[in-house]
């Protein structure tokens, strides 16, 4: 059984904010989903970016 560590967080934390940039392209939202994709591309480099920017959008659109 492997253990849960901080790179197996990161990896999940990448592949959910590719998930929400999906649902957003398909939701209509193109630029929303440009930038959780971008997101998820810099995640790599600094962890937890992609999740910040996913609760930054949903904050956002709640707000509104």
């Amino acid at each position: 059984m492997s253990s849960f560590n901080s790179g197996s967080a990161n990896k999940l934390s990448i592949v959910s904010t590719l998930i929400d940039s999906a649902m957003e392209f398909r939701r209509g939202r193109r630029k929303s989903g440009m930038l959780l994709l971008g997101a998820a591309a810099l995640s790599s480099r600094i962890p937890g970016l992609g999740t910040a920017v996913s609760l930054l959008l949903r904050l956002i659109r709640r707000l509104r």
